[in-house]
């Protein structure tokens, strides 16, 4: 592994050199990889789209983000940041500098990435949504789009998570290899899904089980560990000792915090989809097919799940906040799924009752 990660710096500090001028650009691409960014961004948009996608874009996320979680913890992997400092394998102590960044100091460790599978694994849904609506006609010139869309959707696919991968490699938060590890797993749990319809139609107690078995068999490998001296949180000391500025450490970048706030989210999904405000929503939406309501349903959500990300949770106590992310992460499903369109359907009703 010393010879990975020490060829793994070398890389780190050729992109750090020569492709200074670009940071802005690859900050920006690690934010788009940003896990996050799917309860807040992509499945809003999603979901107003087509249910099912939106559905399986959030089962997607959250079971890729528990086995990152898993491996992450099985593997133990360093980062770059915080490996350069403690490895003995350079002469008469001089480790190679690393450039930090604000993003850099994630606390978790570091195989595989989060960001390159999280990306992966959503982008993947995203273009398999897309393709399969073009694949329905039979003739030639539809068989022609298709190869078009096709090659188009691919390559815009990998040109987007090659940018995620080199910005997690940029800010010497991942090695090289972690973050194409990230991605093969991420499209690997992407394709599985591609084959489990069984979630469209997923109880709100099959939704509880589903967290019940993450949340329980996570703390279970932590605990279970932690009895024979093995500390999973042992990258945390780490991150603190090593990031250039205490500033940049975050808590909701730690194991835990993930896990918490994807349980979160599954559970408001489930809840919101077998809420009687979404099934009135489905029976009674006539306009639910119009694409006016839809955007309207889409820029509402968007707006209202930004509004919750200006709510900065008390970091003092970790368990009250991982309660409170928890809730804030259910909070998001309910109501892009529930809340936004009922409102609006409660808006528009009036309106539709006047015209003839």
């Amino acid at each position: 592994m010393d010879l990975l990660h020490s060829n793994g710096v070398l890389i780190i500090q050729h992109l750090q050199k020569d492709y200074r001028s670009y940071q802005s650009f690859l900050n920006f691409m690690s934010h788009v990889g940003d896990p996050r960014n799917i309860f807040s961004i992509y499945f809003p948009f999603w979901f107003q789209l087509n249910q099912v996608v939106g559905t399986k874009m959030i089962w997607v996320a959250v079971i890729s983000d528990w086995i990152n979680l898993i491996f992450k913890w099985i593997l133990f992997g360093h980062r770059p940041y915080w490996w350069v400092q403690e490895t003995l394998i350079y002469p008469n102590q001089t480790s190679p500098c690393l450039a930090q960044f604000p993003i850099t100091c994630e606390t978790g460790p570091g195989s595989p990435s989060g960001h390159a599978m999280g990306s992966s694994c959503v982008w993947y849904v995203m273009v398999s949504a897309i393709l399969s609506h073009t694949v329905r006609r039979k003739d030639k010139s539809a068989i022609t789009l298709h190869r078009l869309t096709w090659s188009f959707l691919w390559s815009l696919f990998w040109i987007i998570q090659i940018s995620v991968c080199v910005s997690r490699v940029f800010i010497a938060t991942h090695f090289p290899h972690q973050v194409i590890l990230g991605v093969i797993a991420g499209m690997l749990v992407a394709e599985a899904f591609e084959h489990t319809p069984a979630i469209q139609t997923a109880s709100l107690k099959t939704y509880i089980k589903t967290n019940v078995f993450l949340f329980i068999s996570a703390l279970g490998l932590y605990l279970i560990l932690k009895l024979i001296d093995i500390d999973l949180l042992w990258s945390v000391p780490k991150a603190k000792k090593w990031c250039a500025n205490p500033e940049w450490i975050n808590i909701d970048t730690t194991p835990f915090a993930g896990l918490v706030r994807n349980v979160g989210a599954l559970f408001g999904l489930g809840l919101s989809i077998n809420s009687e405000m979404f099934i009135t929503n489905c029976k009674s939406f006539k306009h639910g097919c119009k694409a006016s309501f839809k955007a309207s349903c889409i820029a509402a959500s968007l707006v209202t799940l930004q509004l919750y990300d200006v709510i900065k949770l008390p970091t003092h106590t970790e368990s009250l906040f991982y309660v409170l992310s928890f809730c804030k992460s259910a909070a998001i499903p309910l109501t892009v799924v529930a809340l936004v369109p009922y409102c609006l359907h409660l808006l528009m009703e009036p309106t539709e009752k006047k015209l003839p």
